[in-house]
């Protein structure tokens, strides 16, 4: 039988529109026939190597103006809940993405992941905190104080820092992002469904 299509969703559970991407990717993938690989990752280290120390939705007033609106226009449009605005903006990542990197391979990274989205950004919850992802780990039924300790094992987080090294060398600026089998890169969560179908084989006339 002929290998099934893949696609890479890179993540940041501080990105809004990674948010987005988490609530309705796996729909979408299922739909199209591809198979998704999670791929957790820090935007920070990335953001700093173009020289920004904050989010462009800080940095920019007029941008996060304009980004928050349209974050509510979509949740309504997806049928989420009214987003939250974490305060402060960006939420810290690290324990999460720590834990994400850890259950990479686990049956939990997704149920997790999501999870993790929802706390932030659809019930106003707090994410910095180990106590906090702890918390959402516990409630998935899982151990929440084994699997932070392992998380935060040096071996852990060199495969993370690895992962962010990995998301330079493949062109990742910013989150999401989605990478196809072949290679090609898509930004943002509306090119969500282009990514899709690239990965599924579809070009665009012209296009190869």
């Amino acid at each position: 039988m002929p290998r099934r299509a893949t696609l890479e969703f890179w993540y940041e559970f501080a990105s809004t529109y990674s948010y987005l991407s988490a609530m309705r990717i796996e729909a979408l993938a299922e739909a199209a026939d591809v198979e998704l690989r999670w791929r957790p990752f820090l935007l920070g280290p990335i953001f700093a190597a173009q020289g920004w120390t904050n989010s462009p939705f800080n940095l920019y007033p007029a941008k996060g103006r304009n980004m928050w609106r349209d974050l509510d226009r979509e949740a309504a449009r997806l049928g989420l809940p009214r987003v939250t605005r974490p305060n402060p903006f960006p939420q810290n990542s690290l324990s999460a993405v720590r834990v994400a990197t850890y259950g990479a391979d686990q049956d939990w990274l997704v149920p997790f992941s999501k999870a993790v989205f929802e706390t932030s950004f659809a019930k106003g919850g707090s994410i910095a905190e180990p106590a906090a992802v702890g918390r959402i780990l516990d409630s998935l039924g899982l151990d929440g104080t084994q699997i932070l300790k392992a998380a935060a094992s040096e071996a852990n987080k060199s495969r993370l820092k690895v992962a962010g090294e990995e998301a330079r060398s493949r062109g990742i600026y910013g989150a999401p992002s989605f990478l196809t089998g072949d290679g090609e890169l898509f930004w943002g969560n509306d090119r969500l469904e282009q990514a899709l179908a690239w990965a599924a084989g579809e070009r665009p006339d012209g296009l190869r």
